[in-house]
């Protein structure tokens, strides 16, 4: 039996700090974005890849954004934690902060709905090569009303399908 091997469990995440300084406040900020804009181009870069059918070399892609995704996981836990003192010291920066989350928000849902779609047209592909392997495989047999017999269980064969691409 092949077992997959294990994956490493991911690191602690940083426990949350507490700012107290503006500089603290706007290393937190720049730490989120450029989490952020990290994500987003390996994000954009997976979608460009999976629009133009190459999935294999985006999920080669996939240890990159899961140490991002949790990097902008513990940035966001962070700034929920400073988000008083932030509107306090710096609402200029929790305005900036917002407006580039909501750009990165646009660009998940663009990169969700790309492989939504391939993930539906992979889908169609396997359920129409299994339709037609049945098709061929069921006889065509008559009732003695004339009407069409429907097929017994040993006459349908199962498809397999290798997930080792």
């Amino acid at each position: 039996m092949n077992q997959r091997p294990q994956a490493k469990p991911a690191p602690a995440p940083a426990p949350a700090r507490a700012i107290s300084t503006p500089a603290e406040a706007r290393k937190l900020a720049e730490e989120l974005m450029d989490v952020m804009s990290g994500l987003l181009g390996i994000i954009e870069r997976e979608t460009e890849l999976v629009r133009v059918g190459n999935v294999r070399e985006a999920i080669r892609l996939e240890e990159q954004k899961g140490e991002l995704s949790r990097r902008y996981m513990v940035a966001v836990e962070n700034l929920k934690n400073a988000q008083k003192y932030l509107a306090q010291v710096s609402p200029e920066l929790l305005t900036t902060l917002r407006r580039h989350h909501d750009t990165f928000r646009a660009m998940l849902q663009i990169n969700l709905t790309v492989l939504a779609t391939a993930h539906a047209v992979s889908e169609g592909i396997v359920r129409g090569v299994n339709a037609e392997i049945q098709r061929k495989n069921i006889p065509n047999t008559y009732t003695a009303s004339g009407q069409r017999a429907a097929p017994g269980p040993r006459n349908i064969t199962p498809l397999s399908v290798s997930r080792s691409l």
